[in-house]
């Protein structure tokens, strides 16, 4: 990674997640000895400091160097705990993405577990969660350095295949959370019983509909198992009432909001009446980036609230959706418990204690009259300061 990479890096953590995170992901992103230098180069010579002001700007130069010397801080710390006590357990958390709460979620779960049980975990993962090759080579690079074990959310269940066979030969275990793999060569499944989910969303949507009208679902993503597996759940709930027609299936969203919501309003178009009216009644989306697309196609073309809306997954924008009823139900994995009980299994498994081979961390569907539940809260409101610093 050359030095204007690095802070660039640096900038756009900065901007989507803040100060600490960013300094956290850059550090994983390019290794400790690699950031060591780069953040050496940014610190020190001047020329190195021309670069930061060139991408950065006079008044942000000064904001991304402290950044730097945040990360050369955490090496430091980082450096002296590994030399100093050969035992340690240090675990790469490998997510999908980083981007969205619930990977940020995932990622606090896993610090609580590695704090209780005295192991270090390494969060590392692309930004974007279409990026297969980014989250192989992340698989790759952690086997060929060498790390006591692997917890692996595979954003495709054959791609990251491969690289998770070679672990094993490796003699290093994989903890896959979330979304299923091909193949057997994991210790442990832990993740959401997703099939379930999608059949949550289907009897809700159902019932809102009292078993009669035009539904749409977007899906998500090709090759990604966990909403392959919510998506199917739905459509077999769905089916069972023969009162409702599902007039279109076919159709995915990607990975980021921004292509979602284009692929959302030119879904939708399809069935927009010369009125302007929508002519579909239900609405399905499988994770957090399609639902809030979806949503803002919603309320920017002034359905919101006109058509019964069921989404996956939680943020503080898609909670206001469903308080202020242009959503009417989110179903809810509990991805803290998830990423707690990835780091916890793996650290069982490398202290000879028996692991379970699949592990459900639990779902459930929230509707606007219950998402002020003490249960509910929890999950849509989780207190995620305690375990990620800011």
């Amino acid at each position: 990674m050359h030095a204007q990479q690095f802070v660039r890096s640096i900038r756009l953590q900065a901007d989507l997640a803040g100060p600490a995170e960013a300094g956290r992901h850059v550090l994983d992103l390019a290794g400790p000895a690699e950031a060591r230098r780069h953040v050496l180069d940014l610190a020190g010579p001047a020329e190195a400091g021309r670069h930061v002001r060139d991408l950065a700007g006079p008044a942000k130069a000064g904001h991304y160097v402290r950044l730097a010397v945040f990360v050369i801080a955490t090496l430091a710390t980082l450096g002296c705990r590994a030399h100093t006590d050969p035992d340690a357990l240090t675990i790469a958390v490998i997510p999908k993405g980083t981007s969205h709460v619930f990977w940020q979620s995932i990622h606090a779960g896993a610090e609580k577990a590695a704090r209780e049980l005295g192991a270090t975990i390494i969060w590392r993962g692309p930004l974007r969660e279409d990026d297969r090759n980014s989250q192989v080579s992340e698989v790759e690079g952690f086997v060929s350095r060498g790390v006591s074990g692997i917890v692996l959310a595979p954003l495709d269940d054959s791609a990251l295949a491969p690289p998770v066979a070679e672990a094993a030969r490796r003699s290093i275990p994989v903890v896959v959370i979330d979304s299923g793999l091909k193949g057997n060569d994991y210790i442990s499944f832990v993740a959401t019983d997703n099939r379930k989910g999608g059949r949550l969303a289907g009897d809700e949507l159902a019932g809102l509909l009292h078993d009669a009208g035009k539904v749409v679902m977007l899906r998500y993503a090709e090759g990604s198992e966990s909403t392959l597996q919510r998506e199917a759940g739905f459509l077999e709930a769905i089916g069972a009432r023969k009162g409702i027609e599902i007039v279109s299936s076919n159709q995915y969203g990607g990975a980021d909001v921004e292509g979602a919501y284009k692929k959302s309003e030119a879904l939708l178009s399809r069935f927009k009446g010369s009125d302007g009216t929508l002519g579909v009644d239900g609405i399905f989306t499988p994770n957090e980036s399609t639902t809030l697309a979806m949503m803002r196609v919603l309320q920017d073309n002034g359905w919101a609230g006109k058509v019964k809306f069921v989404g996956f997954d939680a943020s503080e924008t898609l909670v206001k959706g469903l308080a202020d009823a242009s959503i009417d139900g989110l179903v809810l994995q509990d991805p803290v418990n998830m990423g707690y009980l990835g780091v916890k299994t793996m650290v069982a498994h490398l202290h000879g204690q028996p692991v379970e081979k699949r592990i459900d961390t639990g779902v459930r569907l929230v509707t606007r009259e219950h998402m002020n539940d003490a249960d509910a809260k929890e999950l849509l409101h989780p207190d995620l300061s305690r375990w990620l610093k800011p």
